[in-house]
């Protein structure tokens, strides 16, 4: 390779990026990356850490409000936006510093520029230099995308919501999708008025009906309205710096922000992927094969800018399987069935392998379970919300095929059970487990 500047020259340091540049250099290639904006990609930076860490700190709202009940006195209770705000992204500094000290430590070299394709072996920086390498790999993550409409430049999105200055009184949020819900449940849970529109009358596409009617309820119950099948037509900046948002045939909602969280699309215009003989999916996306190779032999793609699967875990499994398939010479490619997803909605709800509705249409006869019940942290709180766990079972094999809870700690409980539902364990198995007494996970051993 020595007719190259580089043996890997990656364009993206989030997490597929930096893991698949790490791995690549434990094999004793010379790799370089490219970031235009800052190493650690949407999760560290702008995506779920951040946005877990809101999360949290909005959790405090309502265990202060149940503390009375356990005998707590609370004097003086009261929330600062900027202090949540400021500590967060002190958080996300540190975590760009330890990704950028990965880099350095398994001597990946990184530019803090953007970098574009210039041929199937070439890369371009914004600075003007250009250098080769032996392969590329494509990790530039996928970007918000922001509908079309009068006003939406007055619209924000996931990527500014952690740098407001101020709390806002009044949000809109355009989309039901896992940010939309979560971003709706935080600014909820912080006293925020939150209205969420969204242009179907589904929330959480994708996953079981079951759980996303009840976590309809239980944000409705909490004051989350939805207005259904109106997107926003139209925002309107007000003279007192307030927005207007028209939607549907409804009343116009007053707003002091409207938050867009309608999707994310792969980041690849202006790219140059053509100058390799590459063309864009229908969505944008880079199509690659099996191995994340794309039709160009040199080039690579990870990560969300496939549009595979946009996780990060799943990110960070595709990188490593195309150092260890190019660099490791051990051709590995990565599984994209029995992934487990969480909402980090309030409640959160949490799933992997199929739902009622794809089960009976691909193996016919399922049997359910459920256990319905209220946790027990919150028997003494104000709110009755009651937790709902649901297996899928093949009536054929006893084979559990998906796993679906809502409630307290979900996403927690489900990472274990999510290696059964992989291991192909049955519904005999679970039943044969001893619970763990007094839990919320033992639910899922007791179901009959």
């Amino acid at each position: 390779m020595a007719d190259y500047d580089y043996d890997l020259f990656v364009i993206g340091a989030g997490s597929g990026g930096v893991r698949a540049s790490r791995i690549a250099a434990s094999y004793g290639a010379k790799v370089a990356v490219a970031e235009e904006h800052r190493i650690g990609g949407t999760c560290v930076i702008r995506g779920c850490v951040p946005k877990k860490l809101l999360v949290y700190g909005s959790h405090f709202a309502e265990e202060l409000q149940d503390a009375s009940h356990y005998g707590w006195t609370v004097e003086g209770m009261s929330f600062d936006w900027a202090t949540l705000r400021d500590t967060v992204l002190r958080d996300v500094d540190r975590l760009e510093a330890a990704y950028t000290s990965t880099l350095d430590t398994n001597k990946v070299e990184h530019f803090h520029e953007r970098a574009t394709v210039a041929g199937p072996h070439a890369v371009r920086l914004a600075s003007g230099r250009e250098v080769s390498a032996k392969y590329i790999l494509i990790a530039v993550g996928a970007w918000p995308v922001k509908p079309d409409f009068p006003g939406n430049e007055h619209c924000i999105t996931s990527n500014e919501v952690f740098h407001l200055e101020k709390l806002p009184k009044r949000v809109v949020v355009q989309g039901a999708g896992y940010i939309a819900m979560e971003f709706a449940g935080i600014f909820n849970a912080l006293g925020c008025h939150v209205t969420v529109v969204n242009r179907s009358e589904t929330l959480l596409r994708g996953y079981d009906a079951t759980l996303r009617d009840r976590l309809l309820q239980i944000t409705m119950a909490r004051g989350i309205e939805y207005k259904f099948n109106c997107p926003i037509t139209k925002v309107e900046k007000q003279a007192d710096g307030g927005l207007m948002v028209t939607v549907g045939t409804h009343d116009p909602i007053p707003a002091d922000i409207v938050l867009v969280a309608t999707g994310r699309s792969p980041k690849t215009a202006g790219l140059g992927l053509e100058s390799a003989g590459i063309t864009l999916g229908e969505k944008g996306e880079i199509p690659v094969d099996e191995f994340s190779k794309t039709t160009c032999d040199s080039i690579y793609a990870v990560g969300d800018v496939t549009d595979r699967v946009q996780l990060t875990p799943i990110a960070i499994r595709e990188g490593h399987a195309f150092a260890d398939t190019v660099f490791g010479g051990t051709p590995r490619s990565t599984a994209y069935d029995c992934v487990p997803s969480a909402v980090f909605s309030q409640p959160p709800l949490a799933a992997v392998g199929l739902t009622e509705s794809q089960a009976r249409n691909t193996h016919g006869n399922v049997k359910i379970f459920t256990s319905d019940f209220r946790a027990m942290k919150n028997i003494f709180a104000s709110r009755h919300e009651r937790g709902l766990y649901k297996l899928v079972v093949d009536a054929g094999t006893d084979r559990i095929l998906g796993i679906h809870m809502i409630g307290p700690d979900a996403p927690e409980i489900l990472q274990a059970a999510a290696i059964a539902v992989r291991a192909g364990l049955t519904k005999a198995d679970f039943d044969a487990t001893v619970a763990l007494h007094p839990s919320m996970a033992e639910e899922l051993v007791l179901m009959r």
